[in-house]
C-alpha cells in the first residue's frame, strides 16, 4: 500500500524517486511493481521527464484502492487514539519491521 500512496501523484513517478519515497531496495522495489502491475494496479512505462528511465503510474483500479486506504484513514486515527504519540511511532516502527517495510 505505500507503494500505491508513494505511485499517486497526479504525473508518473520514476522508479528511483518512487524507491527513495518508500525506502524500498531498488531489487526489492522491482518485485513489488511486478506484482501491483500483476494485479492491474500501476503501469510502468518510460518517464516523460528522461527516456531512459521508467516511471509509475496507478491505473483506475490502482487509484479506487488508494481512496480506500485514504478512506480508512480515520480509522486507524480512532484505533491509534489510546496511544500517546510516542506509543504510536514506537507501534507503526514495529508492525514496519514485522512487515519488512522498514
Amino acid at each position: 500500500m505505500v507503494v500505491l500512496a508513494a505511485g499517486a501523484a497526479p504525473d508518473p513517478v520514476a522508479h528511483a524517486d518512487l524507491g527513495r519515497a518508500v525506502a524500498l531496495d531498488p531489487k526489492d522495489l522491482v518485485g513489488v511493481l511486478n506484482d501491483l502491475q500483476s494485479a492491474a494496479l500501476i503501469v510502468r512505462a518510460p518517464d516523460p521527464k528522461d527516456r531512459r528511465k521508467n516511471a509509475v503510474s496507478l491505473t483506475e483500479d490502482g487509484r479506487r484502492l488508494e481512496e480506500c486506504t485514504e478512506a480508512g484513514e480515520p480509522a486507524n486515527v480512532q484505533l491509534l487514539a489510546p496511544l500517546s504519540p510516542d506509543e504510536r511511532a514506537q507501534f507503526l516502527d514495529m508492525l514496519r519491521r514485522i512487515s519488512g517495510v522498514g
